[in-house]
């Protein structure tokens, strides 16, 4: 590739510009990506990949179109600039699209202060295929491991350009790390896995691949000889790992575009508690060293931190442009976009409100219930609430771990879910949703 992202960019922009479009704008990505896997400390499989994509929207008043392309021609840029004017044409008409104004476009953002990019020489494949091993071999030293089914390390880098013809332009630049081991116990019908990895945007913060390797391992032992757990009402207790997934349930449910739809068992919520007082989750898109941190938005809007729940009562949708517009609110912020399709609201990086507790204690004070570890499928009604997930963990007798669960099922209604639960103080603060574990009343499981 010969052109910068922000040429192509500009590029595709004229040539909207010539074919016609009242407004446009244009992104490209590119990246590179390493994946190595080792099995019985040899290299398995290697893969690299690497491509670059880039995408126009183009409005005519009040209606748009999307295209996107993998080859950066000049002839290609001017056949997209023609496609999505015609596309566009033939759209049918929605009266808040449109781009930001341009007085409130993101300015003069500090790249280095997010840390978002490798700053030393990244692994090569040989190192790559070292921690892997390292890591397998680790999981393999546990009596009662019967094999590593995946052991892999990878290392990927992505840029991205954003033009606008409001006058916005602006990019950057991210990389990651990760490894992670899945291991086994038992045969056949009695086999058990688990796993464990991490993932970070500098190699130099990441797990050691013996830890890896070790937690796999035991996480993996302490499921050897599951069976259901007894059916009936229950306190459960979602370990960090899962936590959250609930909190996931949440932001889906005060997203824009569920919340314009009428799809959401929290729209008549805003300003009325949704989590326990005392309970603050908060969005924080400036946070230097994680993954979800970003300079702006997807429309080129400014970011940074906000409270979404305070003190237990919800204080704000995730809206992007057009959500927030439908709603007559100002844009949070919160617009994701790919090369093919319009913008839409996503939230990025997540902290909640720790409590003083840790999972032990919090078992103790629970006595008899389900720790979970890992779920598996999904039922959940998201205009009520109502809600059903498979799951597996631990289950938990006068206030302690008596043996592993599998082959269950937990249900409730996710409003008085969240409301009821009580967090630990254990959530890993380098992860996008930095989510501590936390304890739920009254969930009906079924089980054996």
């Amino acid at each position: 590739m010969t052109q910068s992202l922000s040429d192509l960019t500009k590029a595709l922009l004229s040539a909207a510009k010539a074919a016609g479009a009242d407004s446009a704008d244009a992104l490209a990505v590119d990246g590179t990506s390493v994946s190595i896997d080792v099995r019985g400390g040899a290299l398995e499989h290697a893969e690299r990949s690497e491509g670059i994509e880039i995408g126009l929207r183009v409005m005519m008043g009040k209606r748009q179109a999307c295209v996107s392309a993998s080859d950066t021609s000049a002839a290609t840029l001017e056949q997209m600039a023609e496609r999505a004017v015609a596309m566009a044409k033939e759209a049918p008409e929605d009266p808040v699209i449109g781009p930001a104004d341009p007085e409130d476009l993101a300015k003069n953002w500090d790249l280095d202060a997010l840390e978002l990019a490798e700053t030393a020489e990244p692994p090569t494949p040989a190192e790559l295929q070292d921690m892997a091993a390292r890591a397998e071999a680790a999981a393999l030293a546990y009596d009662g491991i019967a094999q590593v089914s995946d052991a892999g390390a990878g290392y990927g880098g992505r840029r991205l350009h954003l033009e606008m013809s409001n006058g916005f332009s602006g990019g950057y630049q991210r990389t990651g790390t990760s490894l992670s081991v899945v291991a086994i116990t038992g045969t056949g019908t009695e086999m058990e896995r688990d796993y464990y990895g991490d993932s970070r945007i500098h190699a130099a913060d990441l797990d050691a691949p013996e830890l890896i390797g070790r937690m796999a391992a035991e996480r993996t032992l302490q499921r050897a000889g599951a069976r259901k757990p007894p059916t009936g009402a229950y306190p459960v207790l979602y370990d960090e790992r899962v936590a959250n997934s609930l909190i996931g349930h949440l932001m889906g449910a005060i997203n824009g575009s569920s919340v314009v739809r009428g799809a959401s068992f929290l729209r008549d919520a805003m300003d009325t508690p949704v989590l326990p007082d005392g309970i603050t989750l908060w969005e924080d898109p400036t946070l230097a060293r994680v993954n979800g941190s970003r300079p702006f938005d997807g429309e080129g809007l400014p970011v940074s931190r906000r409270d979404i729940v305070a003190d237990g009562v919800l204080k704000g949708w995730v809206l992007d442009l057009a959500t927030g517009r439908k709603l007559g609110l100002a844009s949070t912020g919160n617009a994701s976009r790919g090369t093919s399709a319009p913008p839409s609201p996503s939230v990025s990086n997540l902290r909640m409100t720790q409590g003083t507790q840790t999972q032990a204690e919090l078992l103790a004070e629970m006595g008899t219930g389900l720790l979970i570890t890992s779920m598996i499928g999904s039922s959940i009604n998201a205009t009520t609430g109502d809600y059903s997930r498979g799951a597996s963990g631990f289950w938990v007798e006068n206030g302690e771990i008596t043996y592993p669960v599998n082959e269950c099922t937990v249900a409730g209604n996710l409003r008085d879910m969240l409301r009821t639960m009580t967090p630990a103080n254990d959530a890993r603060m380098h992860l996008t949703r930095a989510i501590p574990s936390m304890r739920v009343e009254g969930l009906t499981i079924a089980g054996a």
